[in-house]
């Protein structure tokens, strides 16, 4: 049997170059600490000695693993099944990869985050739906780990990117009410574990309350029984509009929070014999790629997926500053409403308002 070739290591090198181990591991991890000509004489060495230096000791060596982070509130089997957080962590990986970085998921570790967060071994964590006085978020301060936060309403003294979701919550609702609905389902995103409150300064807080401000002048109230919440993925869609269903809510407009679960809620209309949208509209948030393609096509709140993960990693590497050192950077970026084929008027005799035999 052939033996194995042994592979070169850094003292073979430092025995060629007639230097030390140390002076080896300067020229890859600190080389501005030798002589232009001795890095590159060593380099070359290594080169024809087919050296490779050992990823984790050199990741010791610089103090840095060259990854980012990207904290996930739910399990990633929920995450990955969501296009939403895919086209976001396409961004991500568009701008980190740019920057010659990695990107590593982080959920939680038998249902702790914060145990997930203590294993994580990066350099900066964008956090993903965690408000910036969650647990974990503050676990992360004390760690000095930098990191930026999204998708929720930040503190002060925290960089954040976020989008006006209460914005783009009014435009859906208004959308409905002008077109006569008067019964409607919320379907929201559930909160973090199960044991947790709806986080105020959350996106399911921040959007029901711009459902609630488009639905005002019409003279429409949203009680807090309208509103089932559920994992933001097609299968949580499903399940709220069914569970809504049985107990007893018959709605002719479904507001949903994620195009994933409005996409479920329309799956969940249709086993129930009901027409999208003639006997029930059905408005998304997100606008991820695949809305245009539903039958009919979904009527949704689009945000900026992409750029957004794309402006997180930018403000990450950027230390949470502007490009000018000025103060910590908070972005706000738009919504807008998109409408397309799962909306029309209320079905007659259920819109609220006299039916006259016309």
């Amino acid at each position: 049997m052939e033996q194995a070739t042994r592979r070169a290591t850094i003292a073979d090198v430092a025995r060629a170059a007639g230097v030390s181990k140390a002076a080896v591991s300067f020229a890859f991890n600190t080389p501005e600490r030798l002589s232009a000509d001795t890095v590159t004489r060593i380099r070359d060495i290594a080169t024809s000695l087919e050296y490779r230096p050992d990823p984790v000791a050199r990741m010791l060596a610089q103090r840095r693993t060259w990854t980012i982070g990207i904290l996930t509130p739910q399990g990633l089997d929920v995450i990955f099944t969501n296009p939403y957080f895919g086209e976001f962590s396409a961004g991500v990986a568009t701008a980190a990869e740019a920057a010659g970085m990695a990107i590593q998921f982080i959920s939680p570790l038998h249902g702790s985050l914060a145990r997930a967060v203590d294993r994580a071994s990066v350099d900066g964590i964008i956090t993903v739906g965690l408000g910036a006085d969650h647990p974990e978020v503050g676990q992360i301060r004390r760690s000095g780990i930098p990191f930026v936060v999204v998708d929720s309403t930040a503190l002060p003294d925290e960089p954040a990117i976020e989008v006006d979701d209460e914005g783009g919550a009014r435009l859906a609702a208004e959308h409905l009410a002008g077109l006569g609905h008067r019964l409607f389902l919320v379907i929201g995103i559930e909160p973090p574990s199960a044991s947790a409150d709806i986080e105020p300064a959350g996106v399911t807080a921040r959007r029901l309350h711009g459902y609630r401000a488009g639905l005002a002048p019409a003279g429409l109230d949203l009680p807090d029984g309208d509103m089932v919440v559920g994992p933001a993925s097609m299968e949580g869609g499903i399940d709220a509009f069914r569970r809504a269903w049985a107990a007893g809510a018959r709605p002719t407009a479904v507001l949903a929070m994620s195009d994933a679960m409005a996409i479920g809620a329309m799956r969940a209309a249709g086993d129930l014999g009901l027409r999208v949208p003639e006997d029930v509209s059905i408005v998304g948030y997100d606008d991820v790629d695949v809305a245009q393609f539903t039958n009919p096509p979904l009527t949704t709140v689009h945000q900026p997926i992409r750029r957004k993960g794309e402006e997180a990693v930018r403000l990450l590497l950027a230390g949470g500053r502007r490009r000018d050192e000025g103060p910590l950077e908070q972005q706000l970026l738009e919504t807008r409403l998109v409408v397309r084929g799962t909306t029309a008027r209320a079905p007659r005799g259920r819109e609220g308002v006299v039916d006259d035999g016309r």
